[in-house]
């Protein structure tokens, strides 16, 4: 055997070991990568979700609408990369405590049953004000601030990852002034799911403001952070006014 020969035999074992191990550290990341989604959404594999959502006013019969079934849609690949099943409720269907397994609610807090339930137990330190003479239907108050929409304009919504007090799956809440701003807030979080696992962990809480800026132009593209306000979200009223003021 020439040596021309002899080193063309030795590049090519070299070039197949090179590829193996590339391809074995791929693979190691990616499993590494989707263990850390499957932790931070509760989504093991072969485990259940719920989706929760409003019913279409303007259809007969039960259908989701349109921003809220594109938001619902961008969890879709999500939820199937973790090896997890979904299934699709209307808010004003009953269903069981949350804990048991994963879920999203994601809808207006003055219409959605769900999410408002949720809102109330989970961020007391929230008010949504329902419309009067004073206050724009859908404007936030959070510690002792007033965060009204300009339809069009600004909106916000708030994203949160909360468990019970007991452990338990997650629930992810999509609260919005407007129809645009959850699917816009569902696109915050699959955009920026590994940097939110990475700084709140597998098992933190957290709730986010976040606000959508010339949704008549844009739509859900332009979304930015206010505050992570889970500290007054998650504060009985009371005790947020008074760390507001201590402030």
């Amino acid at each position: 055997m020439t040596d021309t020969v002899q080193d063309l035999i030795a590049s090519a074992a070299a070039l197949v070991v090179g590829l193996a191990l590339g391809w074995a550290v791929h693979s190691a990341h990616a499993r590494r990568k989707r263990t850390r989604e499957q932790r931070f959404f509760g989504l093991p594999d072969g485990s259940e979700c719920v989706l929760v959502t409003h019913r279409d006013s303007t259809s007969a019969h039960w259908s989701i609408p349109r921003h809220d079934a594109l938001a619902l849609l961008g969890l879709a690949a999500v939820i199937e990369n973790c090896g997890a099943h979904a299934e699709v409720a209307p808010h004003d269907t009953g269903l069981q405590g949350f804990g048991a397994r994963t879920e999203f609610c994601v809808g207006d807090p003055t219409a959605h049953r769900r999410l408002a339930a949720h809102m109330a137990n989970l961020l007391p330190g929230v008010a949504v004000h329902q419309g009067d003479e004073t206050q724009e239907r859908g404007a936030f108050t959070i510690g002792g601030t007033e965060y009204r929409p300009e339809p069009g304009a600004v909106e916000h919504v708030l994203l949160a990852r909360l468990t019970a007090a007991d452990g338990g799956r997650p629930v992810f809440l999509a609260a919005g002034q407007r129809p645009v701003t959850h699917r816009a807030a569902i696109r915050h979080l699959v955009r920026n799911r590994a940097r939110l696992a990475r700084k709140y962990g597998a098992q933190g809480s957290f709730c986010l403001l976040l606000k959508v800026v010339n949704s008549q132009a844009y739509g859900p593209d332009v979304v930015e952070l206010v505050a992570d306000v889970t500290k007054a979200a998650t504060a009985a009223p009371g005790r947020s006014r008074a760390a507001h003021k201590s402030e």
